[in-house]
């Protein structure tokens, strides 16, 4: 396995604004986050640790595919990275990744480079290596098969013919019981090869309404850690349409 430098033994989160430290607030070990034992100079600090949640955006890599339906995974783990300022610049177990918070919550957010076919690859390693429990693996994906926009989080599942999720699937050794939050894309406009279909851009009234879309991702995503599943599936899949909301 090819791990750049700043993931060794130990993985280190970013220090949070509320907090004063001398060195960073948690270093890694497996999936426990622990106070860094020479830091004497802490001020305020929870008395729980929470667990780290693995947040995955599925697609391809490369100018040619960005942008394109088959890509609004990538979209998501992007709009959350932004909202929550976690840099996506770093490189390891062939994926872009960014680590950082959620509230209290520690996440790695990660976009695998191996197309998406083979997301598994990436997908599987990262969660075998710091041994994230796969309820706490969140895979965000395209779907044909739920209209243009709309999502749809489940706690578990199947791959639905969607190969980088079959892939995932197979790198769990089959275990399904881990959350996603799927994307609409719509069906292919009649007789269209989907496979064409999935790599084709949005037009202009599109990406209007799936930048909403994402914005609604995003704050499905941070009730998912903050407050937990049941009210967050409550929040997406009882949302109203966009027209409704206009």
């Amino acid at each position: 396995m090819n791990v750049c430098g700043c993931w060794v033994s130990s993985m280190k989160f970013p220090l949070r604004s509320r907090c004063r430290f001398s060195k960073p607030l948690f270093s890694v070990s497996s999936s426990s986050f622990i106070p860094n034992s020479s830091s004497t100079s802490v001020t305020t600090i929870a008395t729980e640790q929470k667990e780290p949640w693995l947040i995955v955006g599925l697609g391809n890599p490369g100018k040619k595919f960005a942008a394109t339906r088959h890509n609004v995974g990538f979209e998501m783990v992007d709009t959350i990275a932004e909202a929550e300022g976690i840099s996506m610049t770093s490189v390891s177990f062939k994926a872009l990744f960014g680590k950082g918070f959620i509230g209290d919550v520690p996440v790695i957010l990660a976009k695998p480079q191996t197309f998406m076919n083979s997301s598994g690859e990436s997908v599987g390693a990262i969660v075998s290596y710091y041994k994230i429990p796969l309820k706490q693996v969140l895979v965000i994906f395209d779907d044909l098969d739920l209209p243009f926009a709309k999502l749809r989080l489940l706690p578990k599942g199947g791959h639905g013919g969607h190969n980088g999720m079959k892939s995932v699937i197979n790198h769990f050794k089959g275990n399904v019981g881990f959350p996603r939050l799927r994307i609409g894309i719509g069906r292919p406009p009649g007789k269209m090869d989907p496979v064409a279909f999935v790599l084709r851009t949005f037009t202009k009234q599109e990406r209007e309404e799936l930048n909403f879309t994402l914005q609604h991702g995003l704050e499905a995503v941070r009730i998912l850690l903050l407050e937990g599943f049941d009210k967050s599936a409550t929040f997406v899949n009882s949302a109203k349409k966009i027209e409704q909301l206009g």
